[in-house]
């Protein structure tokens, strides 16, 4: 089996297991053990799928061969099949190690501050803007509406981390964004990129983009109205 082939029936059975357990955490008992397991559970697989997206898009950059010559358009192949895709695995991959490392270092974040996890930031905020960049160039806006999103989930994450100090439970809000923005960029590439392999004439559907996006941003502002309340029931206590 080609190359290219085996990493998409890999990536199809990493991401699989992580896009079904990622809903587990979310109905769960939060801090719960089924909570814990298959959180973890969902981050190593969108991991696993992120690092395999990321060679998947350098092979359909780079590579030999032609992915999708139904698409006549190389351009937005390339844009949207290749670096958009490079970007949304590097996200993943951002989303996932920091909403881990939160609640790793929920007693001292100012360890989220060394090499390890500002490379990791460093890497989606330089793919980010060359994704925008690449998208301007080809007049897609799929692909900065994309990045924009990127940059801003990046720069919440550092407004976070270079605090000087942060509330005891600050971490909680910070985790389940970053987890929630991991199922968002997953289930828009799964979407997208692994849907329009089928359906390439779904490429420019505003729809399959923005799916995984309304309802990511709604369980976001969802969790984080439930968790402010239980601050300021805590206060009022």
């Amino acid at each position: 089996m080609p190359l290219f082939e085996s990493l998409v029936v890999v990536h199809v059975i990493v991401g699989t297991v992580g896009l079904l357990a990622f809903w587990v955490p979310i109905v769960a008992r939060k801090g719960a053990r089924p909570h814990r397991r298959w959180g973890r559970v969902a981050c190593y697989g969108f991991i696993g799928a992120g690092t395999l997206a990321i060679a998947m898009a350098l092979l359909s950059l780079f590579g030999p061969e032609v992915r999708i010559p139904e698409m006549t358009d190389r351009d937005a192949f390339n844009g949207l099949l290749g670096w958009m895709m490079l970007f949304l695995g590097l996200l993943t991959i951002g989303f996932a190690d920091y909403g881990i490392a939160v609640v790793k270092h929920k007693r001292e974040h100012a360890r989220l501050r060394a090499p390890r996890y500002q490379i990791v930031i460093a890497s989606v905020v330089i793919s980010a803007l060359w994704c925008a960049w690449f998208g301007f160039q080809i007049g897609e806006a799929t692909m900065i509406m994309v990045a924009a999103f990127g940059l801003a989930a990046m720069t919440t994450q550092q407004l976070f981390i270079w605090r000087r100090t942060v509330p005891p439970r600050a971490y909680i809000e910070q985790h389940f964004r970053a987890l929630l923005g991991m199922g968002i960029c997953a289930y828009t590439a799964f979407l997208s990129v692994g849907l329009i392999r089928l359906v390439p004439e779904l490429v420019f559907n505003p729809i399959v983009w923005a799916g995984p996006s309304v309802i990511g941003v709604g369980l976001i502002l969802y969790y984080t109205f439930i968790e402010r309340r239980k601050k300021q029931k805590v206060a009022a206590a």
